[in-house]
């Protein structure tokens, strides 16, 4: 395991790396840091995996303005160009999607595989509900244990809403490095007017969107929409999912990506991956 930081643009952007093999590139959610991803890179442990704090998050610095999507992808970008990696295989989860879809579009060539966890394509996505929502007004849910434990069901559902001891578990990752709430306005404003509505047909790379039905956050509409727009995208949606589900979830949605990234490249997307159990639904 490796920590380091670069300076991006007048900002310093904390980095980590763990493990050998081929490049696979974690991209977080809203507020989310490095440090959270170990109950998924401990069922990538085949892969070299790399990921980073977004400006305002974790141990990155707080940016005096926001930081659009498009800037997130450069950065992206330029994460990977520390590590000296040409191409990677990308996991954008929720507000991370956004960022993994925006450099699908602008550096393609950086994306082998992609995979779109529990996100949308921004302005025009369908809603989640209301409640939910306005769970992610704030960054508080990573400073209060009672509140976190209070509105998991109803911002999350899934095994978090269900599970007292993943609660807890998931509590002592979040407070380790909470966003401020500077900082956490400034990533929401960031990626308040985006959208990949325009150029989702363009995007070119062999696809996973995963979605959970019970997601109170992003609706199993959106990600259709996106299996639907992305040319050589696959459908797969978790029963009882919700949108934690790669951490509350990990070992099936770790073995879910697994099958996708290391896939044979013939005939490697020529239906849907399967996950014993779980609806799936294919693409096109």
């Amino acid at each position: 395991m490796h920590y380091d930081f670069i300076h991006w643009r007048g900002h310093t952007i904390r980095i980590k790396e763990i493990g050998r093999g081929k490049p696979l590139l974690l991209v977080n959610g809203l507020g989310g840091h490095t440090d959270m991803w170990a109950p998924l890179a401990e069922r990538l442990t085949s892969r070299r995996i790399i990921s980073f704090d977004a400006p305002g998050t974790g141990r990155s610095s707080t940016p005096p303005l926001p930081v659009s999507i498009a800037e997130l992808a450069d950065l992206a970008a330029a994460v990977l160009d520390y590590h000296n990696v040409i191409s990677a295989d990308v996991v954008g989860y929720s507000y991370g999607g956004a960022v993994a879809q925006q450099l699908a579009y602008q550096h393609p060539s950086r994306i082998r595989r992609l995979v779109l966890a529990a996100t949308t394509f921004g302005i025009g996505s369908t809603p989640g509900c209301y409640r939910a929502m306005s769970v992610l007004a704030t960054p508080f849910r990573y400073y209060s244990e009672t509140y976190f434990e209070r509105t998991a069901d109803t911002a999350y559902g899934g095994r978090v809403g269900r599970n007292p001891e993943i609660r807890q578990r998931m509590i002592v990752a979040r407070r380790r490095h909470p966003p401020s709430s500077y900082g956490y306005a400034m990533q929401v404003l960031g990626g308040a007017s985006w959208s990949s509505w325009h150029f989702l047909d363009q995007i070119q790379h062999k696809t996973l969107v995963v979605s959970g039905d019970d997601d109170p956050l992003i609706p199993v509409a959106n990600a259709k929409m996106l299996a639907q727009r992305i040319p050589q995208a696959t459908l797969q949606i978790i029963e009882r999912g919700g949108h934690l589900m790669l951490w509350d979830d990990a070992r099936n949605l770790g073995r879910l990506i697994r099958e996708f990234i290391n896939a044979p490249e013939k005939g490697s997307h020529a239906g849907s991956v399967h996950a014993s159990g779980h609806e799936v639904s294919a693409g096109h």
